[in-house]
């Protein structure tokens, strides 16, 4: 590439096809500010393939483009790759299951945060650095996230133009993921699908989500019991249809089968008793999503060690799942049934927010007498 005092000419690679001009100088030259590719777009010194073009016009694969000199301004420099310890470099290579030309599909295990915050130092994000081979390759980006406490399949994009590319799906839905949850007691519906909006929770500093019929937002989430001990706990398949904050935690409670391990939406009703594990158990199974590269990406990911001793000990066949797919098309309700449901959600989750004695059907204490003469 030639300095900026001259006529500079660069080739639309697979990447940035599709992508408008004005993304392609925030992608590739982001010291040239969107007022001067306007200027120049206006006055035809910057082209594509010799002829003048806007600066919301998309560029296509293998197209030369024109840029003038100058344009440049003071900006900060480009962040350089992180070097990182051997024990964080081992960290992020025993969690990659899969690699494609534009992804990196990794199995976070439970208690590594997504992203850092604070007095979080230890994260995916300052991982990724461990996944960049040459100098001049582009940092992986985060294109969606996990609980800290969730363990499971995260999509990691490659180069940016993947990474706007997987975006899309994640926000479009169109990517499935589908979780697997063990959870206290057994749904008397078999299959079905959980609708109950949510909003944060007044209070928690929004660290906590709530059923919320009047402020939420719609929050959809398809379920089906796989298998069950008894009455004492069940393994459920999630699909989550919408993308809200903490969405299975809440709608599992909101049925009155917190997920086990989950004290914060099921408080102590939310662990067995025994040497079942007290961590959270909740896993991203497996991610199907469309592929830059053309295709499917299908990845699935194995249980962390102690979900697998827990389904295990509760005799689970772990593949019972894929002979029993969950159905694309979940059982017809009616508007009543529906109205019927959202209540009793509505209702189970304010049960399960109480204190212990009163979650468990006690009598509420006598008030107090009024001080005084009587």
């Amino acid at each position: 590439m030639k300095t900026s005092d001259e006529v500079r000419s660069f080739t639309v690679d697979a990447d940035d096809d599709g992508i408008r001009v004005d993304r392609w100088f925030k992608r590739h030259l982001p010291q040239v500010g969107f007022g001067t590719v306007s200027k120049w777009a206006r006055t035809g010194q910057v082209r594509v393939d010799g002829k003048r073009v806007k600066p919301d016009d998309r560029l296509a694969e293998g197209q030369q483009i024109r840029v003038p000199p100058g344009g440049d301004a003071p900006h900060k420099q480009a962040k350089t790759k992180r070097e990182l310890k051997p024990a964080e470099i081992e960290q992020a290579e025993a969690m990659l299951i899969e690699q494609t030309k534009s992804a990196l599909v990794i199995n976070k295990p439970p208690g590594l945060a997504t992203q850092g915050g604070t007095n979080t130092f230890n994260h995916v994000d300052g991982l990724l650095d461990a996944y960049v081979e040459g100098e001049d390759d582009p940092r992986p980006r985060l294109v969606h996230r996990l609980d800290k406490d969730t363990s499971g399949v995260l999509l990691v994009a490659r180069t940016p133009g993947s990474a706007a590319y997987f975006s899309k799906r994640f926000s479009g839905r169109s990517a499935k993921k589908i979780y697997w949850a063990l959870v206290i007691g057994v749904p008397d519906v078999k299959e079905g699908v959980i609708e109950a909006p949510l909003a944060k929770q007044p209070g928690s500093g929004g660290e906590k989500m709530h059923v919320d019929h009047e402020g939420g937002q719609p929050a959809k989430t398809k379920y089906r019991v796989v298998d069950a001990v008894g009455k004492k706990a069940a393994w459920l398949e999630l699909q989550p249809l919408t993308g809200r904050t903490h969405q299975l935690r809440v709608h599992c409670a909101a049925m009155d089968h917190p997920i086990v391990g989950d004290g914060k939406y099921g408080g102590k009703e939310a662990f067995l008793t025994g040497s079942i594990s007290r961590k959270m158990h909740l896993h991203a199974r497996r991610l199907i999503i469309d592929s830059p590269d053309g295709g499917k990406l299908d990845v699935t990911a194995d249980l962390p060690e102690h979900f697998a001793a827990s389904m295990e000990q509760l005799g689970f066949d772990v593949n019972l799942s894929d002979a029993t797919p969950m159905r694309d098309d979940p059982p017809p309700r009616t508007r009543e049934e529906k109205k019927q449901q959202a209540r009793q959600h509505a209702k189970n989750y304010r049960k399960s927010q109480r204190s212990p004695r009163r979650a468990r059907g006690a009598a509420p204490t006598k008030p107090k007498k009024p001080r005084g003469k009587a």
